[in-house]
């Protein structure tokens, strides 16, 4: 036993053989679960930074939609800068900016999910993180009930993150 355990790191990639593990290591699960909250905080940043250049279409696109139709503008497009008319400019811009808004959305959608596996993850390894409450027993009465189905090994397999 005592063997097996100690080898349990190394065998646990390669080795199919020796039937049901006790699953990862505590190591594997908290590196795990920090790079799917990184994934998270990633797509938090991108959605973040895309609402500002929404804001920014939408000043423009006010701003324009001032001005004469036949008048000169300058766009950046691709690291150029061209010179157009603001009727050329203006729907451009309107269109950009309704995609910008559609990935916007497909970012806010993956978040969720992202979110919603990132629950699953720490309910089914019961981690808890560093500044949680005590008070929030909730989770952990449902988690010790489901050790105590698994086997005796996993009563103490919750993980703390910081």
């Amino acid at each position: 036993m005592a063997a097996n355990s100690s080898s349990t790191g190394s065998k646990s990639s390669s080795g199919g053989g020796s039937g049901k593990q006790a699953g990862p290591s505590a190591e594997q699960v908290v590196a795990t679960f920090q790079r799917m909250r990184q994934e998270q905080r990633s797509m938090a940043s991108k959605a973040a930074e895309l609402e500002m250049d929404i804001n920014e279409h939408s000043l423009v696109i006010e701003t324009l939609k001032e001005v004469d139709p036949s008048r000169k503008c300058f766009r950046l497009v691709g690291g150029v800068l061209v010179e157009r008319t603001v009727k050329e400019v203006l729907p451009a811009l309107e269109n950009n900016k309704e995609q910008i808004s559609k990935i916007i959305e497909t970012i806010n959608t993956q978040m969720q999910a992202k979110g919603r596996e990132l629950t699953e993850y720490r309910e089914r390894y019961n981690i808890r993180l560093v500044g949680e409450g005590e008070g929030e027993g909730q989770g952990q009465p449902a988690g010790s009930s489901g050790n105590s189905e698994g086997g005796g090994s996993k009563s103490g397999a919750g993980v703390l993150v910081s």
